[in-house]
């Protein structure tokens, strides 16, 4: 299998590849749901079996609120996280293209831009929610302890990035190769990342949003590497934060909250953007080009 290009935009990455077809991200995408699909009533049954009926309810609810204990939060992001391995064993049965260009289009992921990108959001994230818990008060119930300390260090990041696979490598690319619009393609899978979560009216516009910010970060950097950090810093903050009781999980944001949020987030963009123009962090202009 080659390529038509050594370097091409991210998100029509897929049709660089000469087994490319229409219809391949398709089969890829049933593919990965039914492995999924086994993968999560496996963990569900092992769930049942270990924690009992009110646990696997729990988990198989999706509501937010569930994630106010650390159980739940690990369970519930582990069959999230399988959406990586289900991925990678769909697109070697289909055969279309390698693994890999679902994370970059500049030869796989990147850790080090991974974990470079990631130091300015978490700090940003962390002072605006202290700013916030400051201003108006602790709203849940500390719940430290080893087990929430393990979600949120090592499974909630790991979830945030398989759901950079699943909304900014597999659907971004694969609208992205149909419509050859990178601005369409970002705002259609924004729209189905708010629909994946259960907020109300306010909640999904805030999470249009984030989407609409990950897809840009992803087309501008040709890969998922940035935005998986600023989805990694924002979910581990809201973890933390809930852990140590200043922050209470929901969904059901008011528009208040939104609105700070969203002007938040705007602020990073810029400030994230900037930075990684300046010191090249980002490799939008690859060094062969």
């Amino acid at each position: 299998m080659s390529m038509k290009n050594k370097i091409s935009d991210y998100i029509t990455f897929p049709t660089t590849f000469e087994n490319y077809a229409w219809y391949k991200p398709l089969i890829v995408i049933i593919a990965t749901m039914f492995i999924m699909l086994l993968i999560g009533t496996a963990i569900i049954m092992i769930t049942y079996l270990v924690g009992g009926v009110d646990l696997a309810r729990t988990v198989m609810s999706g509501k937010f609120e569930a994630l106010n204990s650390a159980m739940p939060i690990i369970i519930s992001d582990l069959i999230l996280i399988m959406f990586i391995p289900s991925l990678y064993l769909a697109s070697k049965i289909v055969n279309d293209r390698p693994f890999s260009s679902y994370s970059s289009s500049r030869g796989g992921w990147n850790f080090k831009l991974y974990f470079k990108a990631l130091i300015i959001p978490l700090i940003m994230y962390i002072v605006y929610q202290g700013i916030d818990s400051a201003l108006t008060g602790a709203k849940g119930t500390s719940q430290i302890s080893i087990m929430f300390l393990i979600a949120i260090c090592i499974f909630v990041p790991l979830q945030s990035i398989a759901e950079e696979f699943m909304f900014r490598g597999v659907l971004l690319q694969t609208f992205g190769s149909w419509f050859k619009i990178p601005v369409l393609a970002i705002v259609i899978q924004a729209i189905i990342f708010a629909l994946f979560h259960g907020y109300n009216s306010f909640g999904l516009f805030g999470i249009l949003v984030m989407g609409l910010i990950y897809g840009f970060f992803a087309w501008k950097t040709n890969g998922i590497e940035v935005s998986s950090a600023i989805h990694t810093a924002n979910n581990f903050t809201v973890g933390l934060f809930v852990m140590l009781g200043l922050h209470a999980s929901t969904s059901t944001p008011q528009l208040g909250s939104v609105v700070g949020t969203i002007i938040f987030e705007i602020i990073l963009v810029i400030v994230l953007y900037l930075v990684g123009k300046k010191t090249n962090w980002f490799g939008e202009i690859p060094e062969s080009s």
